[in-house]
Order: structure tokens, then sequence, then C-alpha cells
């Protein structure tokens, strides 16, 4: 059940940050060519949101079954943090995420509150921008190619 999990999570990731990128960088070419705000940008935002949720879930499940788990249950706090590999996945890697998805979250109902177009392009490209630098620094790139 991990591997099918993990892998899960790995592939899904792709499709988090290609999503997220895309969603960033039609923000921004439309926050900058002061382009209207039309009902593809509002679907672009939330695939966005959705996929980054989903993505959260698995990785939540994916937590508390990994091996890591069971060392962070078996040595406790001062050694996890002793070691980079168990800090990176079980404090570092989820931390970021969390804080990315809430990034995510903020920056899409921040946007929908707002009623002209180049403030919610702004709203829009500032949260997700913050959000896919943060998706980027911690992704535990040896693992994943």
């Amino acid at each position: 059940m991990y591997t099918a999990i993990k892998h899960l999570h790995s592939y899904w990731a792709y499709l988090v940050v290609l999503i997220v990128f895309l969603a960033t960088i039609n923000a921004l070419v439309k926050y900058f060519g002061k382009k209207p705000y039309e009902s593809k940008d509002f679907r672009i935002s939330l695939f966005a949101l959705i996929v980054t949720h989903i993505q959260l879930l698995i990785g939540i499940v994916i937590y508390f079954v990994s091996p890591y788990f069971q060392a962070f249950s078996n040595q406790g706090m001062g050694e996890v943090m002793k070691d980079s590999t168990l800090r990176l996945y079980l404090i570092e890697h989820p931390l970021t995420m969390i804080v990315a998805t809430v990034l995510i979250t903020m920056g899409y109902s921040k946007h929908k509150k707002v009623l002209s177009s180049r403030p919610k392009f702004k709203k829009v490209a500032l949260f997700y921008t913050l959000a896919l630098l943060l998706i980027l620094s911690r992704i535990p790139w040896q693992a994943w190619f």
C-alpha cells in the first residue's frame, strides 16, 4: 500500500507543479498585459487549488504510513532533527507544502472577493508565485528524478 501511495504522490506532484506554474504564469501575463478576467482564468486558478489540495491529502496519508514516520515514532524529535533525510521528509517538506497549500487557498479566496480584473490577477499572481517557490524549494529532488 505504501508503494502505491508513494507513486501516486510522486506522479501527482508533476501535475501540481505544472498546473500551479501555469496558473501563476497566466496571472502574471494577464496582470502585466492588463487583460480582462475571464471564466478560463477562474478555472485555471480553481484547478490549481483542487490539484494542490488533493496532493496535500495524499501527502497526509503517505506521511503516516511511511517508514520515515515509524523512525520518527521510534527515535524522537531530537534524532529526526539531526538526520537531514528524516528532517526533510518529516518536518521540512510537509510543513512547507502545508504553507504553500494555505497560500494557494488564500490567493484563490481573496481573488474571488475582488471585482475588477487587474487586482484579481494581482492576488492570484502574488499568492500562487509564493506558493510555487515554496513548493519548488522543498521538493525532494533526489527522489523525484
